[in-house]
């Protein structure tokens, strides 16, 4: 699938042709630099590395630097390949968000979700907690309560639900419509929310 990285702004809301008041998600789609063709003969499908957002050349490692050089163009901070590119391109080529995305089409965007460090079962699972606050129970309000039996299998099946790290996972967010282009800012405005930070590189694919 054809698409672009960008780096998420922020969320705002914005009336549809309808008028009505939806919540929309900005995000900022500089021009996509082509760092590299693949071909079918030398690598064994077709693709386009992109990259995205400019590097400091003494931040870049040599052979990487070589890479970008190669392509003619300076060092990014985010390489991703995109299949599917009906169009042509060259090493050096420009991708901008008007040449990919049409206002109306539905697109699919991958983040990075934000990290909520380790969070116990009522928070990452949504568990009620064990009984009620009287008959005793002190300190079992946010337990999670028995996990298994005892002496068969004596042991905890995997995949049970308990406390642990949340957050911070590879989310991809589906059938997002695109609501509106700003080419002359790099702004591409969908409907609804996708995963990640402020500031937080995604990548939307058609």
């Amino acid at each position: 699938m054809p698409g672009l990285i960008g780096r998420k702004i922020g969320m705002t809301s914005f009336f549809d042709e309808n008028g009505k008041n939806v919540p929309v998600t900005v995000i900022e789609v500089l021009p996509n630099a082509v760092v590299q063709v693949r071909t079918k003969e030398k690598d064994g499908y077709e693709a386009l590395q992109l990259g995205f957002d400019d590097k400091k050349e003494k931040r870049t490692t040599k052979p990487m630097l070589g890479h970008f050089k190669k392509a003619g163009v300076s060092p990014k901070k985010v390489l991703v390949e995109f299949q599917g590119f009906e169009k042509e391109y060259q090493p050096g080529d420009e991708i901008r968000v008007e040449d990919v995305f049409r206002e109306g089409e539905y697109v699919d965007v991958t983040g990075t979700s934000k990290g909520k460090g380790f969070q116990g079962v009522v928070k990452r699972h949504g568990f009620a907690g064990v009984g009620q606050a009287t008959h005793g129970q002190h300190n079992r309000l946010r337990a999670p309560g028995s996990i298994g039996a005892s002496a068969d299998p004596s042991r905890v099946f995997k995949g049970m639900r308990m406390a642990g790290r949340m957050g911070n996972e590879r989310v991809t967010v589906q059938n997002l419509k695109v609501m509106k282009i700003i080419p002359e800012k790099n702004l591409l405005i969908v409907k609804g929310n996708v995963p990640g930070h402020k500031k937080s590189y995604v990548l939307i694919r058609k």
